[in-house]
């Protein structure tokens, strides 16, 4: 075995983001003066929504404006006033037209005054309040307003404008990861997932979610549901058979976990599937826990959550950073339906839990048995004990309320189309430099793509290189080497729990020339390999 398998191997085990930083390191170390490392494994595009930063800058303008008046002692100044703030910005707007962002910021305000019929001294306070910082978050699940148009934003995104399921209470938190360790924590602790229960995942799926629940002060047992379906040609549709489906029938699941758009192949459940999960649901396992990161779905047209179809089943989890360029900002939600199954469970509990839980949130409020469970998940966020300081940061809440609005505001859809576009073009460019046909799967987000490299040795060389290749090696060997000889870092699926001989391809981080580069230097890798097997067999 030569000395470039033995390294590979020994990475076998780490995560596939562990993995990744090793061959950025090798990547890196091998580059030539003429040729640049192209790191397709992180998921952070390389596009920023632009027009909402501008609008948060010039926000932040105005509100020390507001500040200085108030106090004015040179580098200290004192606290924005509520009182008359809006007709102050109305005067600012008018003589600052050439700050760029200041029209935009003005269509925000004037959507929270007019469509959202909110009072216009203190929507505005809110908001300069809010991006000086200088108050806790209050409440300290989001603030009020803000809340209510990241709301509008979320129906209008995930839920196709379909207001029948009710309103969700949102909590706001530091991106998808963050809400997905607060939701396993809240779920451990008031004892709706008590250690070692049985719990369903999606797959493939973001590693952490595998990782979490593996954890040895929980240690639950994984049902994974298999996306396994092919089409008529043997090629991964990226969806989930009926027979896989069918497992969710067990009462003994107490929960779901997926990621919808999924990650990594970054494709949207179908609608017979859909529909078929909230048959399953109603009829088999109402009591279902659902917990669905939905941070894809606006790069899907049409898209639809599970927390539209199965309200009373389903948290939602968004993440702004994929879509809006915002991946350093953390910005996320968590959305319960105000009538949901976990406040249900939590009721039905037996005495002596229910005990221990009012005991935990007793210096909360006066009446914890009926505490809900998104406040629940607020103060555990905080352990508890140190809720009063629970809560993401008012500015953070500023541009989320920003990026939503923009959106709101942009009814042709303008925003949307472009990055979608974006995707598209980077994917044709990729299975352009494969030199294989790119085929369009209904719901594909195109923001990653899943490359299964066994079924395409299968379909494109001759019969018994597929063979060879898996006797010989390993899929890291291959990752391995297209880092050592390329400089391109890509991921293995395996970690994602995608197919052993699959690799993901993030479509976002790159310029457009790069994908087609990594589909030759692939194709070229595979050749090598091809020309090693010729020459083996004489």
């Amino acid at each position: 075995m030569d000395e470039l398998k033995k390294e590979s191997r020994q990475l076998e085990r780490l995560s596939p983001f562990e993995i990744k930083d090793k061959l950025i390191d090798l990547a890196k170390g091998k580059m030539k003066i003429t040729r640049t490392m192209l790191d397709a494994g992180r998921g952070n595009p390389n596009w920023i929504a632009a027009a909402p930063r501008e609008a948060f800058f010039a926000l932040g303008q105005f509100a020390v404006k507001e500040s200085r008046l108030v106090w004015d002692d040179g580098d200290l100044a004192g606290m924005p006033s509520r009182i008359g703030i809006a007709e102050r910005f109305n005067k600012y707007v008018k003589e600052n037209q050439q700050i760029p962002g200041i029209r935009l910021l003005k269509e925000i305000i004037d959507y929270g005054i007019n469509d959202k019929q909110f009072e216009p001294d203190e929507w505005v306070y809110e908001l300069v309040d809010g991006i000086i910082g200088d108050n806790y978050p209050n409440p300290d699940r989001m603030l009020v307003k803000i809340e209510q148009v990241v709301h509008d934003f979320l129906s209008k995104e995930l839920c196709g404008q379909d207001t029948s399921s009710g309103t969700f209470d949102l909590f706001a938190v530091e991106g998808a990861t963050a809400a997905m360790c607060y939701i396993f924590e809240s779920l451990y602790k008031n004892h709706l997932l008590p250690r070692g229960s049985k719990i369903a995942v999606m797959v493939p799926i973001f590693p952490p979610y595998i990782e979490i629940p593996e954890l040895p002060n929980i240690a639950y047992k994984l049902v994974k549901i298999n996306a396994t379906e092919l089409d008529d040609e043997g090629n991964h549709t990226w969806q989930y058979p009926d027979e896989e489906l069918d497992k969710l029938r067990d009462k003994d699941i107490k929960a779901l976990f997926l990621v919808n758009p999924s990650n990594t192949p970054s494709v949207a459940i179908k609608k017979e599937s859909i529909d078929y999960i909230i048959r399953i649901v109603k009829h088999d396992n109402p009591n279902l826990m659902i917990i669905s990161d939905d941070v894809y779905g606006t790069f899907v047209e049409g898209f639809r959550s599970l927390m539209v179809d199965l309200p009373f089943n389903t948290i939602g989890v968004y993440s702004f950073s994929k879509y809006f360029g915002v991946t350093g900002w953390r910005l996320g939600t968590i959305a319960i339906n105000q009538t949901n199954v976990f406040d249900q469970l939590i009721k039905e509990l037996p005495a002596e839990d229910k005990e221990v839980l009012n005991r935990r949130y007793a210096s909360l409020t006066e009446d914890p048995e009926n505490l809900k469970f998104i406040d629940r998940i607020v103060a555990d966020s905080r352990d508890v004990a140190m809720r009063h300081t629970a809560g993401l940061s008012t500015p953070q809440q500023v541009q989320m309320a920003l990026f939503s609005i923009f959106a709101l505001l942009d009814t042709k859809n303008e925003y949307k189309q472009k990055a979608i576009n974006i995707l598209h073009r980077r994917m044709n460019l990729l299975y352009e430099g494969l030199g294989l046909p790119k085929k369009h799967l209904p719901n594909d987000a195109d923001y990653y793509t899943e490359i299964d490299l066994e079924i395409w040795c299968n379909h494109q060389y001759e019969k018994g290189f597929t063979d060879y290749l898996k006797q010989n090696y390993k899929p890291i060997d291959i990752l391995y080497r297209l880092a050592e000889k390329s400089s391109i870092v890509l991921l293995g699926g395996e970690g994602f729990l995608a197919p052993a001989w699959s690799i993901r391809v993030s479509l976002a981080n790159l310029n457009d020339e790069a994908y087609s580069r990594i589909g030759q230097e692939l194709k070229n890798i595979l050749d090598d390999y091809l020309k090693e097997w010729k020459e083996a067999k004489g």
